[in-house]
């Protein structure tokens, strides 16, 4: 065979396993460069979510303490320990209030990462 042989010039079976290994890695590296994107806008959904929980605690301890504290204070002469139960099913219900306003969050997708999933998805559909 001649050096310029059309022959030579194929790649065979390892020049052809190296392409696919090649463009693997890099579909393999897009991927990973669209979940770092995504991952960066999650953090800040979930340092919101945080944020909200933790303002929603705080919250819920002021009422509790002051609140309770006065209304008890107030009441206890008139509806002696009843006053209690009814302070309790109140911010039970504050309580779920604000426990849905953070399941809406999460239910809204913000932390799914909906565009590196259809992605994935799309490779997986692709290479089946």
């Amino acid at each position: 065979m001649q050096k310029d042989d059309p022959v030579m010039h194929n790649p065979g079976l390892m020049g052809g396993i190296s392409s696919l290994m090649k463009s693997v890695f890099g579909l393999l590296v897009s991927r990973v460069e669209l979940a770092s994107l995504e991952l960066a806008e999650v953090r800040n959904h979930v340092i919101e979510l945080v944020a909200i929980f933790g303002a929603a605690l705080l919250a819920i301890w002021f009422a509790i303490a002051y609140g309770t504290a006065t209304i008890v204070a107030l009441a206890w002469d008139d509806m002696g320990w009843k006053i209690l139960l009814i302070l309790f099913v109140v911010f039970l219900i504050i309580t779920g209030v604000l426990v849905a306003k953070g399941l809406a969050l999460i239910k809204q997708g913000k932390l799914a990462l909906p565009a590196t999933m259809k992605e994935l998805k799309n490779d997986r559909d692709m290479l089946l």
